[in-house]
């Protein structure tokens, strides 16, 4: 009898899993369709014929992303968000690897507290951080333009970098730099023909980080823009308070679409990175 009772619980176990996996993935995919949906609302919100925002569109029209393309106010926003963001990505990317490098490889005091301190700027709050540089630049004549926006935003951007490229680096056999250095290269031609080959893959995923943490970045910019240079993404704040039209739509399903653009890349490129 016992026999026989083990044999029938062992022969509900796999049907017990089976039910709780499908269970499991149907909550999981019941939170991830909650957490997307506003996104994809969105979408056709930005199509709608009616001169304010609703859900479901009376009718559908591409009026309002012509609407964004011909007004100088938001054309001028997003030129100088593309132009920060694609400055960040050289800078942060440039000294993001360096970094990443020497906390890897370098044997320096504190190595533990570099660390910490190079992530702080994804830990402190973008509040907290937008009023620190408020104070900083305002006596500097550094709010509302360029200079001020890099160098904002590429602090905000190195840290995705350094953990993007150290991991690269972690993964990466030094043996390789080694055998260079002893076949009589330099460090620096070492670095440039066999280090940088082998984890460009993930320097380029961490440049595309870079790049939306500045064009996405909202909070910080809010703070050091102003009339002269403001921010697609401060644009957006604005018209949302004084001139709320499906504008507003058309532009958040842009940036949704560049970002899952940039997201795919990211994949691709951390793909080949494995490979």
């Amino acid at each position: 009898m016992a026999f026989t009772a083990s044999r029938v619980n062992s022969s509900h176990r796999p049907y017990g899993r089976a039910v709780a996996q499908i269970l499991g993935g149907f909550l999981i995919g019941a939170i991830l369709f909650f957490l997307v949906l506003p996104t994809l609302l969105v979408i056709p919100m930005s199509l709608t014929d009616s001169s304010y925002i609703e859900f479901p569109p009376k009718g559908l029209t591409f009026r309002w992303y012509g609407e964004f393309l011909s007004d100088p106010d938001w054309r001028a926003a997003t030129i100088f968000s593309l132009k920060i963001a694609l400055s960040t990505t050289v800078a942060a990317t440039a000294v993001g690897t360096m970094a990443a490098i020497g906390l890897v490889r370098g044997n320096l005091p504190g190595k533990a507290l570099l660390q910490a301190l190079s992530l702080g700027p994804m830990i402190v709050p973008h509040v907290v951080f937008g009023v620190a540089l408020y104070l900083i630049f305002s006596p500097l004549g550094l709010t509302g333009n360029f200079a001020g926006f890099l160098i904002a935003h590429t602090v905000l951007s190195v840290p995705y970098v350094i953990i993007t490229v150290s991991a690269a680096l972690e993964r990466f056999d030094p043996s390789l730099e080694l055998a260079a250095l002893n076949c009589g290269a330099s460090r620096s031609r070492a670095f440039f023909s066999v280090v940088l080959p082998n984890i460009s893959p993930s320097v380029a995923a961490a440049s595309v980080f870079a790049f939306l943490a500045s064009f996405d970045e909202a909070t910080v910019a809010f703070f050091i823009s102003d009339t002269g240079g403001k921010t697609i993404s401060r644009k957006m704040f604005e018209d949302i308070d004084f001139n709320l039209t499906p504008v507003i739509a058309s532009v958040s399903t842009l940036l949704v679409a560049i970002s899952l653009v940039l997201m795919g890349s990211i994949h691709l490129l951390t793909g080949r990175g494995e490979d």
